[in-house]
């Protein structure tokens, strides 16, 4: 006789959170990183483990000492590719992504996670990110966009109990943020064509466009050992990305209206590019060549970019700021003469772009 019971069908656990921790010979940095995740971690959270290729035994470690993080041996796709690898493997509501420099102070990842939790709108949050060595000094505490597409660290060297009001921001840090997964999987991730550098102002400026807001919580507290570094590829992978970053979010009318504050930000930024010495002096033709020679793939990415818009470029530009801070670049004379120089010029390009570039738009959704 055959049986009437039919089997239970599979019960999938609800997970809260998903943390993933993208490595690339990262094994000084794993224990602290791992183990003050570790510590916040509840029964309805993960820990994916990416190891991005390291050559120096970061996966041997996290496999052996590490056996509740979920670990993925991956090839060297950058921080963009392997944060998308893991993201496709995880089950949580909402995704925390962490660089395996940083440690989480008591309490941080609950903090990270409330305002997802309480408001639909705010899809991606972003710490009190302070230096390691000097725990009371911000690295960042969000990261403020100027509106030609350069990305500065809020709040850098400055006191973080000046920072102690959590505020809207206009991009995440990609060193610690969370993000509602759901919005992840609808913005398409990370785009890994960058590899490295600028995929979270990408992401953020995305975010914002579909009509979403970046959010910084200043309850949230994480160490980062940042090591302010400059070389000519973190100069041609920052240069290159932020004019991709343009190129596939705004719509033709609204960048054809930037065009003089775009002028102006190659006029800084290839002064600083010369001040750095005769290797740099190459890096803007290479991007340019490679921007021309991508025409036809960019074209195709802002078309899809496009397709998520809920929000009007003029609302996300009047949002972001049209000064510079010449200040995290140089001494305090020049930056001031520099900002009296450039800030009047970008602040009526800007007036432009949000007046004329309007008459074209379309109404918010």
């Amino acid at each position: 006789m055959k049986s009437m019971l039919r089997d239970s069908p599979t019960v999938v656990p609800y997970i809260r959170a998903s943390v993933i921790v993208v490595t690339y010979n990262s094994i000084t940095y794993l224990a602290p990183c791992l183990e003050s995740i570790l510590s916040q971690l509840s029964s309805a959270d993960e820990l994916i483990v990416v190891d991005n290729g390291s050559s120096d035994g970061s996966a041997d470690v996290v496999a052996e000492q590490y056996p509740h993080a979920c670990l993925f041996r991956a090839e060297n796709t950058g921080y963009a590719g392997g944060n998308n690898f893991g993201a496709a493997q995880a089950r949580g509501e909402y995704f925390v992504i962490l660089n395996p420099d940083t440690v989480l102070a008591l309490g941080a990842l609950k903090a990270l996670l409330a305002p997802l939790q309480e408001q639909t709108d705010i899809a991606l949050t972003t710490p009190c990110i302070v230096h390691r060595d000097r725990p009371d000094i911000i690295n960042t505490c969000g990261n403020t966009m100027q509106y030609t597409g350069l990305t500065y660290c809020r709040g850098a060297g400055r006191s973080r109990h000046e920072y102690a009001e959590s505020a809207e921001v206009d991009a995440v840090s990609g060193a610690a943020f969370a993000i509602r997964s759901s919005v992840f999987k609808e913005l398409g991730g990370f785009d890994e064509t960058f590899f490295m550098y600028v995929e979270d102002s990408d992401l953020s400026w995305r975010a914002r466009l579909a009509g979403y807001r970046c959010f910084y919580v200043a309850n949230a507290l994480v160490m980062h050992d940042y090591q302010p570094t400059y070389s000519q590829a973190k100069s041609f992978y920052v240069d290159r990305n932020r004019h991709l970053m343009l190129l596939k979010n705004l719509r033709r009318v609204t960048y054809m209206w930037m065009l003089p504050a775009l002028l102006l930000s190659e006029i800084v930024t290839w002064g600083f590019l010369l001040l750095q010495g005769s290797r740099y002096w190459m890096i803007k033709p290479r991007v340019y060549y490679w921007l021309w020679t991508h025409r036809a793939a960019i074209l195709a990415t802002h078309r899809q970019a496009s397709a998520l818009h809920r929000r009007n470029d003029q609302t996300v530009v009047r949002q972001m700021t049209y000064r510079l801070e010449f200040g995290q670049l140089t001494n305090q004379a020049l930056a001031a003469l520099a900002s009296a120089i450039f800030d009047p010029a970008f602040w009526a390009v800007r007036w432009l772009v949000i007046r004329e570039s309007g008459l074209h738009s379309y109404p918010e959704q």
